[in-house]
């Protein structure tokens, strides 16, 4: 399992939209425990500190709730819509060692072949792990070759969950931009209407 992140938390008792608001007003953010057929555990974290922790990847947290420590996952993040906050947080029990399906970021190394352009089409993936992050080498691919999910390399441990044909990256040929040569642009311009002056006769 990842590193873990510590957190001190506090049981929430109270509910409804009024109490959660008044949470946040005070830099706290209300969160749901639940899993491995537990009753749901409401909890008040810390926002700071849970914004933090909530950058990182698959973040695994120890929650120090009352004195007891809680093995918990980041599974979903209600955001503001507007503003750049936390809003509610919904946490999934883990146990060391357990093993857990998350999606992990697909990291593209190397160059492709002089002449080729790498597209990546998915950037993350899906296995069952602790928490790792997933590298996908392109170096010297050519042009028409494909990086499928059973092509990335995973550590020793690690199922793949996603469809082994996933596309990860396809290494294909640059597209060719129609530019006109100089002074192309405007020769089959139409002629704008040409307009001789001419003398006036005085009268």
């Amino acid at each position: 399992m990842s590193d873990t992140i510590k957190i001190s938390a506090t049981v929430r008792s109270d509910f409804g939209k009024g109490y959660a608001r008044r949470i946040r007003m005070a830099g706290d953010i209300p969160a749901v425990i639940y899993g491995h057929g537990e009753e749901p555990k409401h909890v008040v974290l810390p926002g700071h500190a849970t914004t933090l922790a909530a950058r990182v990847p698959n973040a695994i947290l120890d929650l120090d709730i009352e004195g007891e420590s809680h093995l918990a996952m980041i599974k979903d993040i209600q955001r503001h819509a507007i503003r750049p906050e936390l809003q509610h947080i919904d946490l999934l029990t883990v146990k060391r060692g357990e093993r857990v399906e998350i999606e992990v970021p697909v990291h593209v190394e190397g160059e492709p072949a002089v002449g080729a352009v790498a597209n990546q089409e998915e950037t993350v993936l899906l296995v069952e792990a602790d928490a790792l992050k997933a590298p996908v080498s392109i170096e010297g691919r050519e042009a028409g070759a494909h990086v499928l999910a059973s092509d990335v390399e995973l550590p020793s441990g690690v199922t793949l969950v996603a469809d082994a044909e996933l596309l990860i990256v396809n290494v294909s040929e640059p597209e060719e931009l129609d530019v006109p040569e100089p002074g192309e642009e405007g020769e089959n311009a139409p002629e704008g209407d040409i307009v001789e002056a001419s003398e006036e006769s005085d009268q």
